[in-house]
Protein backbone atom coordinates (compact mmCIF):
# COMPACT_ATOMS: atom_id res chain seq x y z
CA UNK A 1 0.00 0.00 0.00
CA UNK A 2 2.78 2.46 0.95
CA UNK A 3 4.64 2.23 -2.37
CA UNK A 4 1.42 2.51 -4.36
CA UNK A 5 0.33 5.50 -2.28
CA UNK A 6 3.73 7.17 -2.79
CA UNK A 7 3.37 6.81 -6.57
CA UNK A 8 -0.12 8.30 -6.42
CA UNK A 9 1.10 11.15 -4.24
CA UNK A 10 4.02 11.97 -6.55
CA UNK A 11 1.80 11.93 -9.64
CA UNK A 12 -0.73 14.13 -7.88
CA UNK A 13 1.92 16.67 -6.84
CA UNK A 14 2.87 17.02 -10.51
CA UNK A 15 -0.57 16.93 -12.11
CA UNK A 16 -2.72 18.89 -9.66
CA UNK A 17 -0.76 22.20 -9.92
CA UNK A 18 -0.91 21.95 -13.73
CA UNK A 19 -4.65 21.30 -13.64
CA UNK A 20 -5.25 24.19 -11.22
CA UNK A 21 -3.21 26.54 -13.42
CA UNK A 22 -5.18 25.79 -16.61
CA UNK A 23 -8.51 25.88 -14.76
CA UNK A 24 -7.78 29.34 -13.33
CA UNK A 25 -6.32 30.63 -16.60
CA UNK A 26 -9.24 29.33 -18.64
CA UNK A 27 -9.42 30.46 -22.27
CA UNK A 28 -7.26 28.57 -24.77
CA UNK A 29 -5.25 26.89 -22.00
CA UNK A 30 -8.33 25.20 -20.61
CA UNK A 31 -9.67 24.23 -24.04
CA UNK A 32 -6.31 22.66 -24.93
CA UNK A 33 -6.24 20.84 -21.59
CA UNK A 34 -9.77 19.50 -22.05
CA UNK A 35 -8.91 18.39 -25.59
CA UNK A 36 -5.97 16.33 -24.34
CA UNK A 37 -8.16 14.76 -21.65
CA UNK A 38 -10.90 13.98 -24.15
CA UNK A 39 -8.65 12.31 -26.72
CA UNK A 40 -6.73 10.35 -24.06
CA UNK A 41 -9.84 9.07 -22.26
CA UNK A 42 -11.54 8.31 -25.58
CA UNK A 43 -8.54 6.26 -26.66
CA UNK A 44 -8.64 4.32 -23.38
CA UNK A 45 -12.38 3.79 -23.74
CA UNK A 46 -12.09 2.54 -27.33
CA UNK A 47 -9.26 0.20 -26.36
CA UNK A 48 -11.24 -1.12 -23.41
CA UNK A 49 -14.31 -1.79 -25.57
CA UNK A 50 -12.54 -2.92 -28.73
CA UNK A 51 -14.97 -5.83 -29.18
CA UNK A 52 -18.13 -3.79 -28.66
CA UNK A 53 -18.73 -1.24 -31.41
CA UNK A 54 -21.98 0.03 -29.90
CA UNK A 55 -20.32 0.88 -26.59
CA UNK A 56 -17.43 2.51 -28.44
CA UNK A 57 -19.83 4.97 -30.06
CA UNK A 58 -22.04 5.53 -26.99
CA UNK A 59 -19.08 6.00 -24.69
CA UNK A 60 -17.25 8.40 -27.00
CA UNK A 61 -20.38 10.53 -27.46
CA UNK A 62 -20.88 10.58 -23.70
CA UNK A 63 -17.27 11.64 -23.11
CA UNK A 64 -17.66 14.41 -25.68
CA UNK A 65 -20.80 15.63 -23.90
CA UNK A 66 -19.06 15.32 -20.52
CA UNK A 67 -16.13 17.51 -21.57
CA UNK A 68 -18.53 19.96 -23.21
CA UNK A 69 -20.38 20.30 -19.91
CA UNK A 70 -17.05 20.60 -18.07
CA UNK A 71 -16.18 23.58 -20.27
CA UNK A 72 -19.55 25.20 -19.53
CA UNK A 73 -19.27 24.58 -15.78
CA UNK A 74 -15.84 26.23 -15.85
CA UNK A 75 -17.36 29.20 -17.68
CA UNK A 76 -19.73 29.59 -14.73
CA UNK A 77 -16.74 30.22 -12.47
CA UNK A 78 -13.31 28.77 -11.79
CA UNK A 79 -14.03 28.46 -8.06
CA UNK A 80 -17.10 26.32 -8.66
CA UNK A 81 -15.09 24.10 -11.00
CA UNK A 82 -12.23 23.78 -8.50
CA UNK A 83 -14.73 23.00 -5.74
CA UNK A 84 -16.11 20.07 -7.78
CA UNK A 85 -12.60 18.85 -8.60
CA UNK A 86 -11.51 18.92 -4.96
CA UNK A 87 -14.62 17.08 -3.75
CA UNK A 88 -14.03 14.37 -6.37
CA UNK A 89 -10.31 14.10 -5.59
CA UNK A 90 -10.93 13.67 -1.87
CA UNK A 91 -13.76 11.24 -2.55
CA UNK A 92 -11.17 9.10 -4.31
CA UNK A 93 -8.51 9.61 -1.62
CA UNK A 94 -10.94 8.86 1.21
CA UNK A 95 -12.14 5.68 -0.45
CA UNK A 96 -8.57 4.52 -1.07
CA UNK A 97 -7.26 5.30 2.43
CA UNK A 98 -10.24 3.91 4.36
CA UNK A 99 -10.60 0.91 2.06
CA UNK A 100 -6.95 -0.08 2.41
CA UNK A 101 -6.76 0.69 6.13
CA UNK A 102 -10.02 -0.72 7.49
CA UNK A 103 -10.92 -3.16 4.70
CA UNK A 104 -14.13 -4.93 5.80
CA UNK A 105 -17.10 -6.19 3.76
CA UNK A 106 -16.93 -5.82 -0.02
CA UNK A 107 -19.31 -3.32 -1.59
CA UNK A 108 -19.98 -5.13 -4.87
CA UNK A 109 -18.63 -7.83 -7.15
CA UNK A 110 -18.27 -5.25 -9.91
CA UNK A 111 -15.20 -3.85 -8.17
CA UNK A 112 -13.70 -6.30 -5.62
CA UNK A 113 -11.49 -3.59 -4.09
CA UNK A 114 -14.44 -1.39 -3.12
CA UNK A 115 -15.58 -1.73 0.49
CA UNK A 116 -18.22 -0.17 2.72
CA UNK A 117 -15.45 1.41 4.77
CA UNK A 118 -14.16 2.98 1.57
CA UNK A 119 -17.60 4.50 0.91
CA UNK A 120 -17.60 6.01 4.40
CA UNK A 121 -14.09 7.37 3.85
CA UNK A 122 -15.11 8.87 0.52
CA UNK A 123 -18.01 10.78 2.04
CA UNK A 124 -16.01 11.83 5.10
CA UNK A 125 -12.99 13.13 3.18
CA UNK A 126 -15.15 14.89 0.59
CA UNK A 127 -17.18 16.69 3.27
CA UNK A 128 -14.06 17.81 5.13
CA UNK A 129 -12.22 18.97 1.99
CA UNK A 130 -15.30 20.59 0.44
CA UNK A 131 -16.15 22.45 3.65
CA UNK A 132 -12.58 23.72 4.05
CA UNK A 133 -12.58 24.87 0.43
CA UNK A 134 -15.86 26.77 0.87
CA UNK A 135 -14.56 28.51 3.98
CA UNK A 136 -11.26 29.35 2.27
CA UNK A 137 -13.03 30.84 -0.73
CA UNK A 138 -15.37 32.85 1.52
CA UNK A 139 -12.39 34.26 3.41
CA UNK A 140 -10.85 35.38 0.13
CA UNK A 141 -14.11 36.97 -0.93
CA UNK A 142 -13.81 35.25 -4.29
CA UNK A 143 -16.57 33.68 -6.41
CA UNK A 144 -19.63 33.31 -4.21
CA UNK A 145 -20.81 29.81 -3.42
CA UNK A 146 -23.93 29.06 -1.40
CA UNK A 147 -23.31 29.86 2.27
CA UNK A 148 -26.19 27.71 3.52
CA UNK A 149 -24.31 24.94 5.35
CA UNK A 150 -27.03 22.34 4.87
CA UNK A 151 -27.21 23.10 1.14
CA UNK A 152 -23.41 22.95 0.83
CA UNK A 153 -23.36 19.61 2.64
CA UNK A 154 -26.01 18.19 0.33
CA UNK A 155 -24.11 19.38 -2.75
CA UNK A 156 -20.87 17.83 -1.49
CA UNK A 157 -22.58 14.52 -0.72
CA UNK A 158 -24.29 14.52 -4.13
CA UNK A 159 -21.02 15.16 -5.96
CA UNK A 160 -19.26 12.47 -3.92
CA UNK A 161 -22.08 9.98 -4.52
CA UNK A 162 -22.11 10.54 -8.30
CA UNK A 163 -18.32 10.33 -8.36
CA UNK A 164 -18.43 6.94 -6.63
CA UNK A 165 -21.14 5.70 -9.01
CA UNK A 166 -19.00 6.81 -11.95
CA UNK A 167 -16.08 4.87 -10.52
CA UNK A 168 -18.23 1.74 -10.28
CA UNK A 169 -19.53 2.13 -13.84
CA UNK A 170 -16.01 2.31 -15.29
CA UNK A 171 -14.98 -0.58 -13.01
CA UNK A 172 -17.81 -2.62 -14.51
CA UNK A 173 -16.52 -2.08 -18.04
CA UNK A 174 -12.94 -2.81 -16.94
CA UNK A 175 -14.13 -6.06 -15.39
CA UNK A 176 -15.93 -6.99 -18.62
CA UNK A 177 -12.75 -6.27 -20.58
CA UNK A 178 -10.69 -8.16 -17.96
CA UNK A 179 -8.49 -5.14 -17.31
CA UNK A 180 -7.09 -3.86 -14.01
CA UNK A 181 -6.63 -0.30 -15.30
CA UNK A 182 -7.88 1.68 -18.30
CA UNK A 183 -4.26 2.48 -19.16
CA UNK A 184 -0.77 2.99 -17.77
CA UNK A 185 -0.20 6.67 -18.43
CA UNK A 186 -0.17 7.74 -14.75
CA UNK A 187 2.26 6.05 -12.32
CA UNK A 188 0.35 4.64 -9.36
CA UNK A 189 -2.98 5.65 -10.89
CA UNK A 190 -3.30 3.56 -14.03
CA UNK A 191 -5.12 5.22 -16.90
CA UNK A 192 -6.42 8.76 -17.14
CA UNK A 193 -10.00 7.50 -17.25
CA UNK A 194 -9.31 5.65 -14.00
CA UNK A 195 -8.59 8.97 -12.32
CA UNK A 196 -11.37 11.10 -13.73
CA UNK A 197 -14.08 8.43 -14.00
CA UNK A 198 -16.07 10.18 -11.29
CA UNK A 199 -15.68 13.61 -12.84
CA UNK A 200 -16.92 12.57 -16.28
CA UNK A 201 -20.23 11.69 -14.63
CA UNK A 202 -20.35 14.56 -12.14
CA UNK A 203 -19.90 17.35 -14.71
CA UNK A 204 -22.96 16.49 -16.85
CA UNK A 205 -25.16 16.13 -13.74
CA UNK A 206 -24.05 19.50 -12.32
CA UNK A 207 -24.51 21.12 -15.73
CA UNK A 208 -28.02 19.69 -16.17
CA UNK A 209 -29.09 20.57 -12.61
CA UNK A 210 -27.94 24.13 -13.23
CA UNK A 211 -30.21 24.26 -16.29
CA UNK A 212 -33.30 23.12 -14.40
Amino acid sequence: MIKEFEKRLLSSFILIPIAIFVIIQGSVFFIFFLSILFFTTSYEWLKMNKKNNSMKIIGTIFLLFSFYTAFNVRESGSNLFLFIIIVCIFTDIGGYVFGKTFKGPKLTKISPNKTYSGVIGSFLFSVIAGSIFIRYIDNLGADSLDNDLSAVLLVILLISFISQIGDLIISYFKRKAKLKDTGKILPGHGGLLDRIDGLVFVMPIIYLLDKI
